[in-house]
């Protein structure tokens, strides 16, 4: 009788996991990251649309994604609490990752402050062509200076503004097949 219950007990341990499939985030052959079923993603598709949601399971080349609709929800006391209003399912293909998102925005905008800054000096630079044409007498080569000076500034501020990781040249996601 004891040796039947040894042999109940040991079969279930000695049967191997089966692991999943998973991907993983390479910067120039060196790991920057494990993706893997049961965590956490937040990444940007090719197509624009930018996902964070829980892995349920990565088989045959897809990511199989939860994404929780949480709603804040008021109390009879006056506190809130956060309450899931539902789920969406999606399934991506892991080539359809564009990037993993830049991390939230915190204080100044680099990008958005880039862009005004070149749309204003592209727009000085204009009125100050239009004042030269018009009267060359009143034209001003300092404003046009800074003008253009302006629009050089937002435009390498836009430029060095974190778009994330980039999936292309220095990035790459390898899929290993475990089963």
């Amino acid at each position: 009788m004891r040796l039947l219950l040894y042999i109940f007990f040991l079969i279930p341990l000695a049967s191997p996991a089966q692991s999943s499939d998973f991907i993983i985030l390479k910067k120039k052959d060196k790991t920057i990251r494990n993706i893997f079923a049961g965590s956490n993603i937040a990444f940007v598709t090719t197509n624009g649309v930018y996902r964070d949601a829980y892995i349920n399971a990565i088989n045959n080349d897809s990511i199989y994604l939860q994404e929780f609709v949480v709603n804040r929800a008021m109390t009879t006391f006056g506190t809130y609490i956060l309450d899931t209003a539902g789920s969406f399912r999606y399934v991506y293909h892991y080539n359809q990752i564009g990037s993993f998102g830049p991390p939230k925005q915190k204080g100044f905008n680099m990008s958005g402050s880039g862009a005004a800054l070149m749309g204003g000096g592209t727009l000085l630079t204009l009125a100050s062509g239009v004042s030269y044409l018009a009267d060359k007498e009143k034209f001003s080569p300092g404003l046009l200076a800074a003008a253009v000076g302006l629009g050089g500034l937002g435009y390498l501020m836009n430029k060095s503004a974190s778009k994330g990781m980039v999936i292309g040249n220095k990035y790459r996601l390898q899929y290993m097949k475990m089963k």
